[in-house]
Formats: structure tokens, C-alpha cells, sequence
């Protein structure tokens, strides 16, 4: 497994730690990180895009920036009393992914107020719904420009950082 792909996993927790504690949101989250360690990280929910369309754009910026390893996280609702935030770290090179999960406890006005620490879990990749990023793919050119220009539009919300070597 490579090196990002772990720091991915910790980094991520953290990140979740703070949106839920700090801030009392928990968003569909995904990033990724290249070769040369620049780290990407945005929103899912902001695509307002169907589920084809958007596994179509995730896999085109996995392909066009190279990436090593994406994650991938959200809020799983079991029921009121049991919610877990829940992501998994896809390495490029690598069977198994990391899956991270944590159980969150919200007061009486459903404010996040707890988070367990996240648990982390390898499991075979097949096994994760939205692992096959990494697979080569082809689009028409109109597609590309459409995603191209939504990547653009997208820069200025996304979270740009080097994760260096």
C-alpha cells in the first residue's frame, strides 16, 4: 500500500472529526492524491449530479491527475440512535483498500456532540461499490469538455494541497 494512501486514511478521520465536532456537518466527501502528492478534496454533494454520471466524473479526475489512491467518505444512517461516518482509502496498486468507521452520538437537538475514534479495517477492494475508479474508461469528446469545464468551475471550492514526498 502505498505511503499517501495511508496518510490519506488519517488525515481523513481528522478531517471528519472536525467537520462533525467543530463545525456539525458530516458532507459526502472525496479526494485524491497523485503520484506527485498533490491532494484534492471537495464536496460530493456540490456535483448534484446521478450516480452514473457522477462515478463517470470521479473516475475522469482518478485518470486525469494520476491519481494513487482516492477516498471516498459519507454518513451512514442505521437508524436515529446509531449514525457512522464511514470512508475507504483506494490504493492504485493494492487488493485490499482501508476502511475507516467511526459511530457518532448526537444530542436531543440532533447536534453531533461524539465521536468514537475510527476503526480501520482492510477488506478486499472488489468489495468497496465505488472501487473501480482506477478503470480505464472511454468518453466521448462532449463529455470531456463537459467534465473539464465542471473540474474548472469546481477549482476555486476545492482543497489543493501538496502532501509532499
Amino acid at each position: 500500500m502505498h505511503l499517501f494512501a495511508e496518510n490519506l486514511a488519517v488525515e481523513l478521520a481528522s478531517y471528519y472529526r472536525n467537520l462533525a465536532l467543530g463545525h456539525g456537518v458530516i458532507p459526502k466527501v472525496f479526494t485524491l492524491v497523485n503520484g506527485a502528492g498533490d491532494q484534492y478534496l471537495f464536496f460530493i454533494d456540490d456535483l448534484n449530479m446521478k450516480q452514473d454520471e457522477e462515478n463517470q466524473f470521479l473516475a475522469y479526475i482518478v485518470q486525469e491527475h494520476e491519481a494513487v489512491c482516492y477516498a471516498r467518505g459519507t454518513l451512514v444512517i442505521l437508524d436515529k440512535s446509531q449514525q457512522l461516518i464511514e470512508f475507504a482509502v483506494i490504493d492504485q496498486d493494492d487488493h485490499e483498500a482501508i476502511v475507516c468507521s467511526a459511530q457518532l452520538t448526537r444530542d436531543i437537538d440532533d447536534k453531533p456532540v461524539g465521536l468514537t475514534e475510527f476503526e480501520k479495517i482492510l477488506a478486499p477492494k472488489k468489495t468497496i461499490f465505488f472501487s473501480g475508479l482506477f478503470a480505464p474508461m472511454a468518453l466521448s469528446e462532449d463529455r470531456v469538455e463537459e467534465f473539464e469545464g465542471l473540474w474548472d468551475e469546481m477549482k476555486p471550492k476545492i482543497l489543493h494541497r501538496s502532501m509532499g514526498l
